[in-house]
């Protein structure tokens, strides 16, 4: 099958801030770029896609909507970013089989085949942990952290099972999904693995030297950058009392999660620390955060959850190998000896970016040849394989029925 369109779904897209739409974006650029292909996106109205309005977190006609889209525009694929919160998720802790998001019946009722890209999926340990991420302030002050904490502990073993299904049950109404990991792929059951592209946006590339000019960064220590939404799964607390170990500085930009209201407030936490930068220029375009990446030695992922990063991808593509937590998905990553996981404190922290100092041409030269797989050409031709695949044989009735998912 020659392909001639592609709808992206993604509730997300520039200008809007946030990592999917980011993503979305890229890859829709690079679809076009490097092959013959018409993508049209779908998106929330803040967004700037062909039909921008038609589908958002809190609309219930999100189904009814792509499905009449699909119709106009009669596209050969339809590709899905898929996050659950960012097309209205509701979770019945009672009755798992009654949670639901919007785009379920879309799904169910699609008639052109589906590819759904997975940009979340946690192990219920992972899960059950979001569960401790409790605010320390409310009403009732500290003294209701511990009702907070029980409440929100029994809410998440109860909607552990849910969520997972409703992913899983994306996965089986697709015609391809596609997983940016091994862990990914584990957890849902299947999905074909694609790496999150990234390369520099920024060109022609600049030289460390002119990079830190740009962004107004010292030229005499190595750094290390951390960047990202200011949300508790991040893991901003231990940067407070990280001191960066000699000859390093820590260069740190936050901004707050469009969708999510859990935003960590960081105002004082690095006032007078000479090893740190706070640039505070919020969500960077994708020029700046090239040229930020470009700047910097070694990128920090101190997170306390994680079922991808975005950010480690970008920093890999721009050469920079990381510290991060013991989790999961950094582990298959770092066993490639792409950068150091460790303990998630900061003294761990520390030494593990002292061991990577210490060791630093090793890890360069691995993230080096392994940021040629992440090259936009690269990842839109894998995708361009699946959509080949995923269009070929595709037989009315021919995807699961619920009856079969559950």
């Amino acid at each position: 099958m020659t392909l001639k369109k592609i709808l992206m779904v993604s509730t997300e897209y520039p200008p809007m801030p946030g990592g999917v739409g980011r993503y979305a974006a890229n890859l829709t650029r690079a679809l076009e770029k490097y092959g013959s292909n018409k993508v049209i996106v779908v998106c929330d109205e803040k967004g700037k896609g062909d039909y921008a309005g038609s589908i958002s977190p809190s609309n219930p006609r999100n189904s009814d909507n792509l499905l009449k889209i699909v119709d106009d525009v009669k596209p050969d694929i339809v590709h899905v970013q898929f996050e659950p919160g960012l097309y209205g998720l509701f979770l019945d802790a009672v009755d798992p089989r009654k949670s639901a998001t919007y785009i379920d019946s879309f799904y169910e009722n699609c008639k052109v085949p589906i590819v759904t890209t997975f940009h979340s999926a946690y192990t219920f340990r992972e899960w059950v942990g979001q569960s401790l991420l409790v605010k320390r302030t409310g009403r009732t002050g500290k003294f209701g952290v511990p009702v907070r904490l029980a409440v929100r502990m029994w809410k998440s073993l109860l909607h552990y099972n849910s969520f997972h299904d409703l992913n899983k049950e994306k996965l089986a109404l697709s015609q391809a999904g596609i997983c940016f990991s091994h862990y990914m792929t584990k957890i849902l059951g299947g999905g074909h693995i694609v790496y999150h592209g990234a390369e520099p946006t920024v060109s022609p590339v600049p030289g460390k030297k002119e990079a830190r000019s740009r962004m107004s960064l010292p030229y005499e220590k190595k750094l290390a950058v951390v960047i990202g939404f200011r949300t508790m799964t991040k893991g901003w607390d231990i940067l407070e009392k990280m001191r960066m170990p000699e000859g390093w500085a820590l260069v740190i930009n936050s901004s707050r999660s469009h969708y999510n209201n859990e935003n960590l407030e960081t105002t004082g936490f690095f006032a007078g620390r000479s090893d740190v930068i706070d640039l505070q220029r919020g969500f960077l375009s994708d020029e700046d955060l090239s040229t930020l990446m470009l700047a910097c030695d070694a990128v920090l992922l101190p997170y306390k959850i994680a079922s991808g990063s975005g950010v480690m991808f970008d920093a890999l593509a721009h050469g920079l190998p990381f510290v991060a937590s013991d989790l999961e998905f950094f582990k298959e990553f770092a066993k490639m000896g792409l950068g150091i996981i460790t303990h998630r404190d900061q003294k761990s922290f520390v030494k593990a970016l002292s061991k990577l100092d210490r060791n630093y041409g090793k890890y360069s030269s691995n993230v080096e040849q392994f940021r040629q797989k992440l090259r936009w050409e690269h990842v839109a031709r894998q995708h361009m394989q699946i959509y080949e695949e995923a269009g070929k044989g595709i037989i009315k009735g021919k995807k699961k029925t619920q009856a079969q998912i559950q």
